[in-house]
């Protein structure tokens, strides 16, 4: 039984700090997630507690397979997708890109580069994209979480990472 298991067990039987730890485990991840796709700041943290909500709503059926973070990564896209759904936006921007020690990513310019280079991806290759590269997933976890294969994962990250590699110059 691992950590993440113990965790629902005792949030089931009604114990609060279980549940404080498991949001405080997950929350910021999860924001910073939202914030990747949506791009006011106030609906990115309404998604993040949305999924949250969503997640304790069916805690009694949640069955821990795998990760609760696969799940919460899972029910987080399909809240940023009801999101964009509710306000007819087909277009899931990239707000914020990931914080590395590479002296290149302080350049605002390559930021903003990097940033088109994103919003410039197919939806599919996107998400996937951003999951792998900013958000630093596995891509069994990928699979799971986007319910597709594992090849599949593999394509659109190597598609995504040609792609990328072509609008940024760096073939």
């Amino acid at each position: 039984m691992d950590r993440d298991d113990l965790l629902v067990l005792k949030m089931r039987g009604g114990d609060e700090r279980a549940l404080e730890t498991f949001v405080e485990k997950y929350y910021s991840a999860i924001l910073r997630y939202c914030r990747l796709h949506i791009d006011d700041r106030g609906y990115a943290e309404d998604m993040a507690q949305e999924t949250f909500a969503r997640f304790f709503r069916t805690l009694g059926q949640y069955r821990h397979y795998g990760k609760a973070a696969n799940y919460l990564y899972a029910i987080a896209a399909n809240a940023c997708r009801d999101y964009y759904r509710q306000n007819q936006n087909r277009e899931l921007p990239m707000e914020q890109l990931p914080e590395t020690r590479d002296a290149r990513s302080e350049d605002p310019e390559l930021r903003t580069q990097v940033r088109m280079a994103f919003d410039s991806l197919p939806d599919e290759l996107r998400e996937v994209a951003a999951l792998y590269f900013v958000e630093e997933r596995k891509q069994k976890d990928i699979a799971a979480v986007l319910g597709i294969g594992l090849p599949l994962v593999k394509y659109r990250i190597a598609r995504a990472r040609e792609l990328l590699g072509v609008y940024l110059g760096n073939d």
